[in-house]
């Protein structure tokens, strides 16, 4: 009878033979996952959340703007700022017959699964993805993403800047072709992303910024916010088509403080990091830092240095995290305000601006700066924005002024 270390040893030389007479297993081939649209999430501000009855039974019509087409998608749905797990009973995909419309192309509309379920869960805090599906896109195209909840969000999150219009009713009515009588929000909830199969040097440019961003002033359904003028810039060239803009920008945000959503450096990690194919981060933040110190009274000389200083050092905060993980950083120098009702800058103030500017401007700290400083100034005011670039509230562009910030950032920067 043989030993059991014969028997043992024998076994092992049998499994050897076969490991080495099976074939190779190859490795799946990696997917290049790429942003396509993205949106930063925040607690909505009560005048910018829905009613939590508005949410109960509702199915809820979001229309969005992708920047990168590609042959499979997936969308991120998010519980950010929930305080109870989120309850979806099902979402779809659909081609809008138009962004400013309800209105699918009901051939085109095609359930979204979750580890292969038609209904997701999210715990509270989080964000959860999609499965894959094959739906091509194209570039600069719009998409339609319905959803529909049971019960609703114990604390919603959302992104109250759309400059877009969603549809609420009430019922399961993810597949209708239009909901009608339905409420119209100029805001986005529970929604934070698109991604698509791109080509394998494709790559998405984060944008960080706040409401100039986000795109305050901006026609509602039109995409004409700056970020929108650079992604068509991009797709004008075949050196640049495969990069993506990712808009995440929030009306009020601060770079040091929470205004209306979390600070920029709180919310690094969710906005910069966790999107798909980040090679880029343009930074445009710090005027609503400048503008709030002193809205209320004035304040000592040495408060306005010690702010100009801090907002430096989370420039560099930025850079530092940023160049952590491979990204590339470009700083965007900050516009004039002088004549903002809601900040009425002083002389003090546009000095903080300045250095500011200058810092960003000086080689050596970011990779690259956009002046946009420089495009958008009153040649003759330069503590102004120009007139025919101006909303009207000396704060925020008008389209034509966004058109010209898109225009301004050199496309050559962005490098496959």
């Amino acid at each position: 009878m043989r030993s059991r270390r014969a028997r043992y040893t024998a076994a092992v030389a049998f499994l050897l033979c076969l490991t080495t007479l099976a074939p190779a297993r190859r490795k799946p081939a990696s997917t290049n996952w790429v942003g396509s649209w993205a949106d930063s999430q925040q607690v909505p501000e009560p005048q910018n959340a829905l009613a939590s009855e508005d949410l109960r039974d509702a199915t809820l019509r979001q229309i969005v703007h992708l920047s990168l087409g590609g042959p499979t998608l997936r969308v991120h749905l998010s519980n950010a700022f929930g305080t109870a797990p989120l309850h979806l009973t099902s979402v779809h995909v659909a081609r809008p017959v138009s962004a400013a419309s309800d209105k699918i192309d009901v051939a085109t509309d095609k359930a979204l699964s979750f580890a292969g379920k038609s209904d997701v869960t999210i715990p509270a805090g989080a964000d959860y993805i999609s499965d894959a599906i094959d739906y091509p896109v194209a570039a600069l195209s719009d998409l339609a993403i319905t959803l529909h909840l049971d019960q609703p969000p114990a604390q919603q999150t959302g992104h109250p800047g759309s400059r877009a219009t969603s549809y609420l009713v009430h019922g399961d009515m993810v597949s209708a072709v239009e909901l009608p009588g339905a409420k119209m929000v100029d805001h986005w909830y529970l929604l934070s992303g698109v991604d698509v199969v791109a080509p394998a040097k494709a790559a998405s440019i984060v944008v960080l910024g706040d409401s100039i961003t986000d795109g305050h002033g901006a026609t509602t359904n039109g995409n004409d916010r700056w970020t929108d003028v650079l992604a068509q810039r991009l797709q004008g060239s075949p050196a640049t088509r495969t990069f993506a803009v990712l808009n995440e920008g929030i009306g009020g945000n601060h770079l040091l403080t929470d205004g209306l959503g979390p600070n920029a450096l709180a919310r690094f990690d969710r906005d910069l990091l966790a999107p798909a194919g980040v090679r880029y981060l343009i930074v445009l933040e710090g005027v609503n830092d400048l503008g709030a110190l002193a809205r209320r009274e004035p304040v000592p000389q040495a408060d306005h240095e010690a702010l100009a200083q801090r907002m430096l050092a989370a420039y560099e905060q930025i850079i530092v995290r940023a160049h952590a993980h491979g990204i590339e950083v470009i700083g965007a120098t900050i516009l004039p305000y002088v004549g903002s009702e809601y900040y009425h800058p002083s002389p003090s103030d546009e000095a903080d601006r300045l250095v500011v500017n200058q810092w960003i401007r000086q080689p050596g700290h970011f990779d690259a700066a956009v002046d946009f400083d420089e495009a958008m100034r009153d040649p003759a005011h330069p503590d102004r924005m120009l007139p025919a670039l101006d909303c009207g509230d000396h704060l925020h562009p008008s389209p034509a002024g966004y058109r010209v910030m898109g225009d301004e950032v050199p496309v050559g920067l962005f490098k496959r």
